[in-house]
């Protein structure tokens, strides 16, 4: 893990989307962060060592669902696959499906995990799989605040974890979408997670705080921040109510969506520009997806872990 000393920094931005603003002050105290997403060796090691089921290798309530298909309330989780012509390609649900048998174990809900993915981020894990590892481990999940605070590397208004440039020089600085969204590379390149450390490391010592993942954090989601300069403690994070993160979109529907925070490598410049530190998007507690994994904080070092 590394130490991260507190400060008051300006949180959010008024540039890209406006559910990040609008910018504000915000402190926060000292914490430890983990200096990567956590990978699939580490979380093999808690599930060994607990023998937990992640959501997505339990079949989902009906009660959570009405109206729900029947044939998708079984054990699994939403796979990404790229649509190979032009014309497969209408909205989202072209290319997210829900794959029954997916999960961590099996990313793309087919193959097991190969000796060579153990170093990628683990993905398909809700928050509560995400929260029950922290809990394992000594730690908890970062609040949004200390995660925007970490993946500025110390910088001041920067767009970007690195600085003012997408790609300072032509070099890549995270794991992000290549190419024209959501189509296939025709090239062959694969698509997916990279192993942890891939990409240069920012101000503070930390790998992947953009791309390659979403990360959840422990904060209710809200369409905007508060106007109202606010102080938000690493040890005592203010959370919004878990009823006002209800999607409006789906009324029936009352699960509690938490925020993500970094993008992932799906996040592409013709698409989706959340590959920022201030860029954040709401999932619902009980989601996991192949783009969707997690890192932790504690108030003490926890670096043994």
């Amino acid at each position: 893990m590394i130490h991260i000393q507190g400060g008051t920094f300006a949180m959010g931005d008024t540039r890209f989307y406006p559910e990040e603003g609008p910018v504000r002050e915000v402190t926060v105290g000292d914490f430890w962060i983990d200096a990567a997403p956590v990978t699939n060796r580490e979380f093999s090691r808690f599930i060994d060592e607990t023998g937990y089921k992640t959501s997505a290798e339990v079949a989902p309530d009906p009660a959570a669902y009405p109206g729900a298909d029947p044939a998708m309330l079984v054990p699994g989780s939403l796979v990404f696959r790229a649509p190979r012509e032009a014309e497969d390609m209408r909205f989202w649900g072209d290319w997210w499906h829900y794959v029954s048998g997916a999960c961590w174990r099996r990313p793309d809900g087919v193959d097991a995990l190969a000796e060579h993915q153990l170093d990628h981020p683990v993905v398909h894990v809700s928050f509560s799989d995400a929260d029950a590892y922290a809990a394992w481990a000594g730690k908890t999940l970062p609040t949004e605040a200390q995660w925007e605070f970490a993946a500025r590397g110390g910088l001041s208004g920067a767009p970007y974890s690195w600085g003012d440039e997408f790609e300072p020089g032509g070099h890549a600085m995270a794991n992000v979408w290549n190419g024209n969204f959501p189509m296939a590379d025709t090239t062959g390149k694969k698509v997916g997670t990279s192993p942890v450390r891939s990409y240069p490391a920012n101000g503070y010592g930390l790998f992947d705080m953009i791309g390659n993942v979403w990360e959840w954090t422990a904060d209710y989601w809200t369409e905007r921040h508060s106007s109202t300069p606010s102080c938000c403690k690493a040890q005592n994070p203010d959370f919004s109510p878990a009823e006002a993160s209800f999607d409006p979109m789906q009324p029936k529907i009352r699960i509690a969506r938490k925020v993500l925070k970094g993008g992932s490598h799906l996040c592409a410049p013709t698409y989706c520009r959340r590959y920022r530190p201030a860029a954040r998007q709401p999932e619902m507690i009980d989601s996991a997806t192949t783009h969707l994994g997690f890192r932790c904080v504690a108030h003490t070092d926890r670096r043994s872990q």
